[in-house]
């Protein structure tokens, strides 16, 4: 392929020496973080490290020049150390890289036509021979879908500089190391996307070249016009998010650990703030240090602990909720604080009662009795109110207490983070599906899964996708390394996708157009990042990976029409409001907002959603710039403010306001 435009060029001189791959860890699940973002052309498609934390990829200096290196072994099978630059439209061009394995061990080399991390061509070098492969979703847990399309055995010495060039030409494929080995093949899985560096072994890169024909790029030019044009016409068809609200929080704010409710009594929805203290190791053992209720006006209402800034910090849930648990028609906050769990006022923080948490039991007993992972509302007794209480341990007991903090029964599994109640067979009472186990509302296990899924339950619902009266629920799971699993209310199991390490599903009517209701999931270990979007019978219709981030992909109901949209992330350059396509067709302002976190909620009262968006020093809210809005307006029923956590499943259920 003649090729006389440049698409890319890169020769990381613009770069700042130091390590290129942020620290950023479990944080980076729900939190925008901007050490983890794009740095010059390159993004980090993978947050790899080795077994003692080291991160992959680093600006190094070798002469007068600078080189991105990647730095250690990478033992896994399952995912790679990853960068990438481009654009997904790219299609026919021409790629070179000149590279240095510093071994033989294992693969070093580029990735093309990457859709993403997941989902690519790798060429390079791999102990004795040059190979050129398609790697796609496993097949099984840990089990990558890898085919070696060709492959020839060649001489090469690790700490020699090599230069890697792939051509694509449609389904054609060239890839030569130059003056070594030439492979060609014909395979058209991917007929475009970005390209990237991966290496398996520590392997310095000096140069990156990407070119195409000036018709390709014409052809680009025009896609890429098109493509923004739809997003433009989209984006003019929403309503603007303006400020409503803004808050100070200095001194005693967090970061995702918010919880919102009517704590005074005026009918307006206030927040609640948790600082967080960790006992470790990581996050196994934490609790609440300081609680501070406010209304969105900024004034605080009262305030239990010691207010500590550098208590923002956090990467799970503790036990906290603002709810009405004794039925007097005011809200209480319910918290686990010093081995308590405890019942105030919402409106003025005073004791109502408390009681002792649960004894802990192996192997969660550091201590004698439980910090209180988190704190979970449902109705076991009949009762028609959701006001018993289920508490556990991080990951491997609960308990079921009634609203005056009795336990009534107890039970263990592989717990994962956050549960879901439903009444799965009418009888008046939920049934808790808790990990990959379903309980009877006596406690009973009616069955359990977690001996043929071999990672956590991520995030669990029980949803009736399809909304008919002749159609039964399903639960819907993400089952972090083990991907997303469907199952029938008695446990079989309908659907596995082994899509990489799972988390926080949204399910909502995110398309009209398709019947019944749509999930949305989002990766993170190993493959952060990319977004699977799943139709009513459990299929996917669409993946993406817009942004090299985790999030809640919280659903928000933003026009007050059916099409729900969802938050990535409060950025104004990498976030925004996605739709059911994967696009993003509401952007945030650049108006120094926080952006380190996002709540949706109807705060204002017109049925259609705001935006929460703060980091640890303010919060500000975002309303729709023609707020308040009449007439007959979309009002989805969501999961209960009551049980608000960073694991939860989020369940968006159509409706309309009167």
């Amino acid at each position: 392929m003649d090729t006389n435009e440049i698409l890319l060029e890169d020769d990381f001189s613009k770069l700042e020496v130091g390590m290129f791959s942020a620290p950023v860890g479990a944080h980076t699940e729900y939190h925008y973080l901007p050490e983890a973002a794009p740095k010059g052309n390159w993004t980090i498609a993978c947050f790899a490290t080795d077994s003692g934390s080291q991160q992959a990829w680093h600006i190094q200096t070798q002469g007068n020049a600078r080189i991105m290196t990647q730095t250690f072994d990478n033992p896994k099978k399952h995912t790679h150390p990853i960068l990438i630059a481009g654009d997904s439209l790219w299609h026919n061009y021409s790629i070179s890289v000149r590279f240095t394995p510093e071994s033989n061990r294992a693969k070093s080399g580029l990735v093309f036509r990457y859709r993403n991390s997941r989902c690519y061509y790798f060429f390079g070098l791999d102990g004795p021979e040059a190979i050129l492969k398609k790697v796609r979703h496993a097949t099984g847990f840990h089990q990558p879908y890898e085919t070696v399309l060709t492959y020839q055995k060649c001489s090469w010495s690790p700490g020699k500089e090599y230069t890697a060039i792939v051509t694509v030409d449609e389904n054609h494929i060239r890839a030569e190391i130059a003056g070594v080995v030439t492979l060609q093949v014909t395979d058209d899985t991917y007929p475009n996307g970005k390209v990237g560096l991966m290496a398996d072994v520590p392997t310095r890169y000096s140069h990156v070249k990407v070119t195409v024909t000036t018709k390709e790029q014409e052809c680009f030019n025009i896609l890429k016009s098109k493509q923004q044009r739809q997003l433009d016409d989209l984006r003019a068809k929403n309503p603007r998010p303006v400020v409503w609200k803004k808050i100070k929080t200095d001194g005693f704010g967090v970061g995702r650990n918010l919880r919102f409710g009517d704590l005074n009594g005026d009918g307006q929805v206030d927040v609640l703030i948790g600082q967080m203290v960790h006992h470790g190791p990581r996050d196994q053992y934490s609790e609440l240090s300081c609680l501070t209720a406010m209304t969105f006006d900024g004034n605080i209402l009262w305030q239990l602990g010691q207010p500590d800034p550098a208590n923002y910090h956090l990467t799970n849930d503790v036990g906290f909720q603002i709810h009405d648990i004794d039925g007097d028609g005011k809200n209480e906050v319910v918290y686990c604080m010093n081995f308590e769990i405890v019942v105030v006022d919402g409106a003025t923080g005073k004791l109502k009662y408390k009681a002792p948490t649960p004894a802990s039991k192996p192997p969660a007993n550091r201590y004698p009795r439980i910090l209180g992972d988190c704190l979970f509302f449902c109705d076991f007794r009949g009762t028609g109110h959701p006001r018993d209480i289920i508490i556990k341990d991080r990951y491997w007991h609960f308990w079921a207490l009634n609203n005056r903090l009795d336990i009534m029964w107890e039970g263990d599994c592989r717990t994962g983070h956050y549960p879901y109640a439903f009444d799965v067979d009418g009888d008046g009472h939920d049934e808790l599906a808790i990990g990959y186990a379903l309980f009877d509302h006596d406690g009973k296990m009616l069955w359990n899964l977690e001996n043929e899924i071999q990672d956590h339950a991520d995030g669990v619902a029980i949803v009736n996708f399809l909304e008919a009266e002749e159609s039964t629920p399903r639960i819907f799971y993400t089952a972090s390394d083990s991907g997303v699993l469907i199952t029938d209310l008695h446990g079989h199991v309908l659907k596995h996708h082994y899509i990489g390490h799972a988390q926080n599903p949204a399910i909502a009517n995110f398309r009209p157009d398709l019947p019944g209701l749509e999930a949305v999931t989002i990766n993170f270990w190993g493959n952060q990042g990319i977004l699977h979007f799943y139709d009513a019978h459990g299929e996917i219709y669409h993946d993406c990976e817009p942004n090299p981030f985790g999030s809640m992909c919280l659903p928000i109901n933003w026009t007050g029409q059916p099409g729900e949209y969802f938050v990535h992330s409060p950025n104004v350059t990498l976030g925004g409001m996605f739709d059911g396509w994967g696009r993003c067709v509401v952007t945030f302002p650049d108006d120094g907002h926080p952006d380190m976190c996002n709540a949706v909620l109807d705060i204002t009262g017109d049925c259609r959603d705001e935006v929460v968006v703060w980091d640890q020093n303010e919060i500000w809210v975002y309303t729709q710039d023609d707020n308040p809005k009449d007439g007959r307006l979309y009002k989805p029923t969501r999961n209960p403010l009551y049980n608000y956590s960073n694991y939860q499943a989020t369940v968006s259920l159509p409706g309309w306001s009167e």
